[in-house]
């Protein structure tokens, strides 16, 4: 049930931020992708979250048509946790994140490509599940990934996504996440 709960929860944010989206196009603004991704951690803890993305437009090293450019993520989560504080309780948070992502991929943006990223976290409180403690609200988040974009600029891909606050709390266990993404590009 929390699962269903979980997806019913994204898609909710999914329109809401398509809606954003319409708002922002007007004052120029508009975000050029939106995706979904739903994923797995540690000790049952399950993540849905949905994000809009703002496409650099760059051609860095291109090549034998591939090339490096990226994109800015701003996406919100919500976190399920089944295990709170050692204490077998249930637990939802809330993040919302901002992430530089830089994409290898061919110059027309179709076809494989792999990604990585690294940006920032703000959690609704601090996360402790299951004795993974990481300590404060603000966490760096990043990401490795593949994934493909069809002719239809439809983007699947697979996301390994690590939080950690790199120290500047007494606790630093980290959290290590496997994403699936679906995105759409207009």
């Amino acid at each position: 049930m929390n699962f269903l709960k979980c997806v019913f929860s994204s898609w909710v944010i999914g329109l809401v931020l398509f809606a954003v989206q319409g708002a922002s196009h007007a004052v120029g603004l508009a975000p050029d992708s939106a995706s979904i991704e739903v994923g797995v951690g540690k000790n049952d803890l399950v993540v849905t979250r949905v994000a809009v993305q703002w496409d650099w437009n760059r051609h860095w090293f291109n090549s034998n048509g591939t090339s490096l450019d990226g994109y800015f993520d701003l996406n919100a989560a919500w976190w399920h946790a089944s295990d709170w504080k050692g204490r077998d309780e249930n637990k939802e948070l809330g993040v919302v994140g901002f992430t530089p992502v830089f994409r290898f991929m061919k110059t027309n943006k179709k076809g494989p490509y792999v990604e990585a990223g690294i940006g920032v976290s703000f959690f609704s409180k601090p996360y402790n599940n299951a004795g993974n403690n990481l300590g404060i609200s603000f966490q760096f988040a990043d990401h490795v990934g593949i994934g493909y974009v069809f002719n239809n600029n439809l983007d699947l891909g697979l996301r390994l996504q690590h939080y950690s606050n790199a120290g500047i709390s007494n606790h630093n266990d980290g959290e290590n996440l496997f994403l699936i993404r679906a995105a759409y590009r207009w």
